[in-house]
């Protein structure tokens, strides 16, 4: 008897209705928790780099990625011309650095 219940399976209409819904749960989970601590938070950076090199300007001191200190003589809306030590360079906007940039221009504390 306890043997032909098993092999009936689940009653109709029914236990195992919330089944499918509650195996994609973890992955929902795990979605939202790298949305939340890995994409959003890159998305926002990404988001501040691109306003900060549209707000530089002719005569903005800046350090780019390959660590060259220079000042923008010539904006265009996709490259800089800059100066570093009587040297001119004609580079990419994605090519300054935002952090380090800032670093350069942020006024120094007194303590």
């Amino acid at each position: 008897m306890m043997n032909s219940l098993f092999l009936m399976g689940p009653p109709p209409g029914g236990a195992q209705g919330g089944g499918g819904l509650m195996s994609l749960l973890p992955f929902v989970l795990i979605f939202v928790v790298f949305y939340f601590f890995m994409i959003y938070p890159q998305m926002k950076k990404n988001k501040a780099q691109k306003k900060f090199r549209e707000t530089l300007g002719k005569g903005d001191k800046i350090i780019t990625i390959g660590g060259v200190h220079a000042k923008i003589i010539e904006a265009n809306e996709t490259t800089f011309l800059i100066e570093s030590e009587g040297s001119k360079l004609r580079i990419d906007r994605t090519a300054v650095s935002m952090e380090a940039s800032q670093a350069l221009n942020a006024p120094a504390k007194k303590d």
